[in-house]
């Protein structure tokens, strides 16, 4: 197991655009080696997923997976996902607030995100993947994907009095958060 240390705001390369991968490169040991370290990160961290550029790799790779995170208990499940130059294309002008938090930040803020966007990207032995992805999975995958073009959630936060330490976020926001997110869950069913 290969944990990277994550990056914190301030970094400069968390700001950077990623560098889009080629076939040759995705097969490669150094970037298969960047995947398994990445995995082994964000298990660690409890994240729901992570960007190369958090362990200090400003390329265009993230891995995502949700299954009875701690953190994020309202989550969806996400099966173990490796997304490599990935592209997103909102499907429709619906949106969803959600109070995201990130591995890089010690915040949690509100963020619009689309609810139905299309996914396209190569997975780790480069074979092209097209998908719909739907709610709060939605979501996940335009967060990891913003890290890519080096812009972290705080830049996207609607209100700046949504910003919230974790610790005060537990206290003062979750419960009606949860309540409010786990209906929109139950509405869109992902």
């Amino acid at each position: 197991m290969a944990v990277g240390e994550i990056l914190a705001i301030g970094h400069p390369v968390l700001r950077q655009p990623g560098r889009v991968l080629s076939d040759a490169e995705i097969r490669s040991p150094d970037v298969q080696q960047l995947i398994d370290d990445l995995i082994d990160t964000m298990r660690a961290a409890n994240g729901a997923g992570i960007a190369a550029h958090q362990i200090g790799v400003p390329v265009r790779v993230t891995v995502m997976e949700v299954t009875h995170n701690p953190r994020y208990p309202y989550k969806p499940p996400i099966p173990l996902t490796v997304a490599i130059n990935p592209i997103i294309e909102p499907l429709d002008d619906d949106v969803v607030e959600i109070n995201e938090g990130c591995l890089s930040v010690p915040l949690r803020g509100n963020v619009l995100r689309h609810v139905n966007i299309r996914v396209r990207y190569q997975d780790r032995d480069g074979r092209p993947v097209d998908e719909v992805k739907r709610g709060l999975t939605a979501g996940t995958w335009q967060h990891e994907c913003d890290h890519l073009d080096g812009v972290l959630f705080i830049d996207r936060v609607t209100d700046p009095a949504t910003l919230a330490t974790w610790e005060q976020f537990d206290a003062h926001q979750r419960a009606a958060f949860v309540e409010r997110i786990t209906a929109f869950v139950a509405r869109v069913g992902s």
